[in-house]
């Protein structure tokens, strides 16, 4: 249940730093355009779920919108707190209609936290390496 509540704290706090000027919030986000290791500490796997799963289910009652970016954000900030290295990509593609979009996923060793649904059809512009303090 905290987790829940914790998550619910983290998209919000991440709707916040959406709304301000990347430049402000990127220096946040970890080492720009490094990746973490894709070796996976078999003892993260239940909570590096347990996060996922909060975020999911939680990003579909906030009174905001919790797109792929927040959740990204929100993941990598409650990972952090676990002392739990994570990298956060951003990526753009063209839909249908040859409009630009993007997207955010988050990837810890070689689990995906979030955004994983799609991210193969976007190609990466940018990264942030969280590692453990």
């Amino acid at each position: 249940m905290l987790l829940f509540v914790e998550a619910l704290f983290y998209l919000g706090w991440a709707r916040i730093l959406v709304k301000l000027p990347f430049t402000k919030v990127a220096p946040s986000l970890g080492m720009a355009m490094h990746e973490t290791s894709t070796t996976q500490v078999e003892t993260n796997r239940i909570i590096l779920r347990q996060i996922s799963s909060a975020i999911d289910i939680m990003s579909k009652y906030t009174l905001w919108d919790s797109k792929c970016l927040v959740r990204a954000i929100a993941g990598m900030k409650m990972l952090n707190r676990r002392q739990i290295e994570s990298t956060l990509y951003l990526g753009t593609a063209k839909d249908e209609s040859k409009k630009m979009i993007a997207h955010a996923w988050l990837r810890s060793g070689h689990y995906y936290v979030t955004g994983k649904e799609g991210m193969e059809k976007f190609t990466v512009v940018g990264k942030f390496a969280k590692t453990n303090p």
